[in-house]
């Protein structure tokens, strides 16, 4: 199985990013819409974000359209409307698919190593994936699971 750091993706603005990038960082993979009931949790992962990067937090936003269509945006409207309404400092990533035969690779490595309750597919947004330090994927929250509710496993992992 490939490394989670041998897996790249374009940020918002296109360009490509290795997630070798964040070696060493504990990383926080989530998908994310900006018309979902769920998009207040934005506000909650750059919380946790803005409390937690210097001690080696990051997370990751991976824009999805694939539930309910809650992502129609283009990836410019959705860095804008990250920013504007929450402040996101975190890194955005270009709108993917995370199930299907288009899933973007990360998603199919994250949903292989840590298999939930549709088997290898994302339930819905805000599904989220925990990855360690080392780079192994370590824990899959649902996406009801609210952002400060991950702040002990979180903890857990940056003091390793």
């Amino acid at each position: 199985m490939t490394s989670f750091y041998e897996l790249s993706a374009n940020n918002i603005r296109g360009e490509n990013v290795s997630m070798s990038d964040f070696a060493g960082k504990v990383v926080l993979v989530v998908n994310t819409a900006s018309e979902c009931g769920l998009t207040p949790q934005y506000q909650g992962l750059q919380d946790l974000y803005a409390k937690y990067k210097d001690q080696g937090l990051v997370v990751l936003g991976f824009p999805c359209n694939q539930f309910g269509g809650q992502e129609p945006g283009e990836n410019q409207q959705i860095a804008e409307m990250c920013q504007i309404n929450y402040g996101v400092e975190f890194p955005m990533f270009e709108k993917v698919d995370v199930n299907g035969h288009d899933s973007h690779e990360i998603f199919k490595y994250l949903t292989q190593a840590l298999p939930g309750t549709l088997g290898k597919n994302v339930k819905w947004n805000f599904t989220k994936f925990l990855i360690g330090r080392d780079g192994k994927p370590l824990k899959r929250y649902a996406p009801t699971k609210k952002p400060e509710s991950l702040e002990a496993d979180l903890v857990r992992q940056l003091k390793r």
